[in-house]
């Protein structure tokens, strides 16, 4: 059972999780950043977390979370995809509309209610952008993927994931019929400016920029 933290505290341990998967630890000016706050205020929360044994921080060498602070954020990520995928599925929001929507959802605390929002969408593995879903144990399914902008010349794949989820990108997937699921090869890739041309199964092909193609994650088949 997570405690009952605030509001405030489920979106530092959850931005912290975050950060740190791509870094060995995260600065302040990181989290700064990422939560558009200021250094000074990240600072006083960054001693509140590790009060509560949630973060090992150093001031001079950054910060992680604990195996504690860990399990928390699994849980409010687990919370917040549950949403995402409940919005989609049920109430058909489009996936570009669901992130801010599932960010108030995910402060209800109820482990009942979220246990049985499970049951109910039968136990997915995968958020509506492709992110793993932690299950009851905080254990997460993982898949293998790559960059579309990696995949060779007429290999087709499957999109597993979007990497970058902006509201703006995902919008301009979904005009052009890109989801997830999506079967679809690459027919050339252009050095001028490392755009690539798709192809689908019975649609005419499209070509997308560089870092589009680098925000989708495929699976080849």
């Amino acid at each position: 059972m997570l405690p009952n933290y605030s509001v405030s505290e489920e979106n530092y341990i959850k931005s912290i999780y975050h950060l740190q998967q791509s870094n060995e630890s995260v600065s302040t000016n990181a989290l700064a950043d990422h939560l558009k706050a200021k250094p000074a205020s990240i600072t006083d929360m960054l001693k509140k977390l590790q009060a509560k044994g949630l973060l090992n921080y150093n001031p001079y060498k950054g910060f992680r979370l604990s195996r504690d602070g860990n399990k928390a954020a699994l849980i409010i990520i687990r919370r917040h995809r549950l949403w995402e995928y409940f919005l989609v599925d049920q109430l058909r929001f489009s996936w570009e509309e669901v992130h801010e929507v599932a960010e108030e959802l995910e402060h209800v605390r109820s482990k009942k209610l979220v246990d049985k929002l499970d049951a109910f969408l039968g136990f997915p593995k995968f958020d509506p952008h492709g992110d793993p879903i932690p299950d009851n144990n905080g254990k997460i399914s993982m898949q293998q993927q790559l960059p579309l902008s990696n995949l060779p010349l007429n290999k087709q794949a499957v999109i597993t994931s979007v990497q970058n989820q902006s509201s703006e990108l995902l919008s301009f997937l979904s005009s052009r019929n890109i989801i997830i699921g999506t079967k679809l090869e690459v027919k050339r890739k252009l050095p001028f400016d490392n755009s690539i041309e798709i192809k689908f199964k019975n649609r005419q092909s499209i070509s997308i920029s560089e870092q589009v193609a680098n925000a989708i994650q495929v699976n080849p088949l």
